[in-house]
């Protein structure tokens, strides 16, 4: 599996892949239909323009079908002078190349042929490594609608933590307002929720190599895809 920053070039694919049994679909935003799909990516594409969001295509390497879509959110920054009260998510300098101390994991979408299939854990593995390994952050977060029921058993597996539940804490897709389930991993915490993940990935599938045609995307601790920069 490959994370690639979104683009306008994903389009179709999103709009496959998000029609394909909509019923499932009841409390994640997902786009339905192409001209959904080229609004869902503009709108993406202006966040992260103002450094509030990196959204990323989940993508086959094998055949190029996009799986789905997920982002980094609430990216917070830390660093610069130390006043109170402190001042969080803004970066200092340009926000397309600023390192974030603390960021959300999350606005995560499968389509059904590739739920059950170890895409979003991996999806998941590659965006903690990147923050952890890669930005040294000090915390990810993850959120979830507390009905659902999926996505929370999909947070908890990852090792994430519960924080709680906040009550009443918007409103939902379906105009219900919600109650969202708070998890994060800490810094600290990361050598132990990685090590569990590669051994849950090595379960999914074995290691693997990638073909030639995709050269430098060697599959790791059991099946570990890449995370192309944007």
């Amino acid at each position: 599996m490959r994370l690639e920053p979104l683009a306008m070039r994903h389009a179709e694919g999103i709009a496959w892949a998000g029609a394909l049994d909509r019923a499932a679909y009841a409390y994640t935003s997902v786009p339905h239909g192409l001209d959904a799909s080229c609004d869902y990516i503009a709108r993406a594409l202006a966040e992260q323009a103002a450094g509030r969001v990196l959204p990323f295509a989940l993508v086959n390497p094998l055949n190029g079908r996009v799986l789905g879509a997920t982002r980094f959110l609430e990216l917070d920054y830390w660093r610069g002078p130390l006043v109170w009260p402190p001042v969080t998510g803004v970066p200092d300098g340009d926000p397309l190349t600023a390192v974030p101390d603390a960021v959300e994991i999350g606005n995560t979408w499968i389509s059904s042929e590739a739920r059950g299939t170890g895409v979003n854990t991996e999806a998941k593995y590659l965006m903690l490594r990147h923050a952890f390994e890669t930005w040294g952050v000090r915390r990810i977060s993850m959120r979830a609608d507390a009905r659902n029921a999926r996505s929370r058993v999909a947070i908890e597996r990852l090792g994430a933590t519960c924080e709680g539940v906040r009550r009443a804490h918007s409103r939902g897709l379906d105009g219900v307002v919600r109650d969202t389930a708070f998890y994060s991993v800490l810094d600290e915490e990361w050598s132990a929720v990685r090590g569990m993940i590669e051994l849950r990935m090595a379960g999914v599938r074995p290691p693997s190599v990638l073909p030639s045609a995709y050269p430098g995307e060697t599959r790791e601790h059991g099946g570990a895809g890449e995370l192309l920069p944007a």
